[in-house]
């Protein structure tokens, strides 16, 4: 929270009246009410996450807001969306804004801890809550972001102007064989849950092998064995799967090979097999005619030194391409590295990505 009112004094002090409603998203509207252009990005990061990764576009757009009103320009809102990382649901606060995920759903998602996001958002109540801005109050979304990846950085290109953002789609796992004592219980004999997680992360990459593209990505990023200790066989393994595709054909063959990959493992080992907390997010084209936008600005700032490519990572601005038009800005990162307290850009990208923004802000 102390983040959060950090941030809406910027606000307030770039001529931006600082709005946020019951789910954490925080808004910086301008005076009237025409509809006007909204930048932004999220603030909330990963656990050793780096400095730039959403917030580079937050106060990205926030400068380039205040910069505009400053030189009499057109209206220019800003945002911060809350719980991109996805701590109780990816893109959890622009998917209930967007109005792709409800209130009550998202109340009863729970982080790794077990607390419920309802119990979460109890903090909430030290801050003055408004009613959700309506989407109405914007004509045009761009989402200016760090790469994520190693394309731009590795071509010494300093600016991506992104066409589409892949889908996403995850849920958990839980594997139930049986705890016994690790001294006695003879290996033929063992129901150990890690040796099925284990055989799972082996058959599921040689089965997606044949129907993926270089680009197609899988992860197991979360896993919890029970009771945990060196001297138990352990008896449950408990894990988190996501996979990622620009095709919806595709992300749907995959989800029935890694659900008949687990019930194979499962059926063949003697285990239980549970699985919840199923999420998508579909993939999203942004729109062609901001994209030519963003493109021109690009060419007039950074000529030579940029292309078009696809988010390979999930953004929130794939939750407001229903809403309005709507596009995407990357600058690279150096050495592809990010989700790390080594993410960085350079400051010389760092400015010149705020610059095609402003470019582009002006006349799109």
């Amino acid at each position: 929270m102390a983040a959060r009112r950090w941030l809406a004094r910027r606000m307030a002090e770039a001529g931006l009246a600082p709005t946020m409603d019951a789910f954490g998203n925080l808004f910086g509207l301008p005076p009237g009410s025409e509809p006007c252009l909204l930048l932004g990005s999220h603030s909330d990061s990963q656990p050793e996450g780096g400095w730039l990764d959403g917030a580079y576009g937050v106060i990205a757009g926030l400068e380039v807001a205040r910069a505009t009103r400053e030189a009499g320009g057109p209206p220019i809102a800003v945002v911060s969306f809350q719980d991109e990382e996805g701590r109780f649901n990816p893109l959890g606060g622009s998917r209930v804004w967007a109005g792709v995920l409800s209130p009550e759903e998202a109340d009863r998602a729970t982080d790794i801890a077990g607390m419920t996001l309802a119990e979460a958002r109890e903090a909430l109540t030290t801050f003055d809550i408004s009613e959700p801005v309506p989407a109405s109050r914007f004509r045009a979304f761009v989402e200016m972001h760090i790469e994520q990846g190693p394309m731009l950085d590795d071509a010494g290109e300093s600016i991506a102007v992104v066409e589409n953002i892949v889908g996403i789609r995850g849920e958990r796992y839980r594997l139930t064989g049986e705890q016994n004592h690790a001294g006695t219980t003879p290996m033929h004999l063992r129901r150990d849950a890690f040796q099925g997680l284990a055989e799972f992360a082996v058959r599921l990459n040689e089965r997606l092998a044949p129907v993926v593209t270089p680009r197609t990505v899988w992860t197991i990023g979360h896993a919890t064995l029970h009771p945990s200790a060196a001297s138990i066989v352990p008896g449950r393994a408990e894990f988190t799967m996501q996979w990622r595709d620009a095709e919806t054909a595709r992300l749907d063959q995959m989800t029935g090979i890694i659900r008949e990959t687990a019930e194979a493992v499962a059926r063949e080992r003697g285990f239980g097999l549970e699985r919840w907390a199923y999420a998508e997010i579909p993939p999203r084209l942004c729109d062609a005619r901001l994209v030519e936008g963003l493109a021109g600005a690009a060419e007039a700032v950074a000529p030579g030194r940029w292309r078009r490519m696809t988010s390979g990572a999930l953004h929130d601005a794939a939750n407001l391409v229903p809403l309005m038009p709507t596009a995407m800005l990357f600058v690279p990162s150096i050495g592809g590295i990010s989700h790390s307290f080594a993410e960085d850009t350079s400051r010389s990208d760092l400015v010149l990505g705020a610059h095609v923004l402003a470019c582009a802000s002006a006349t799109i």
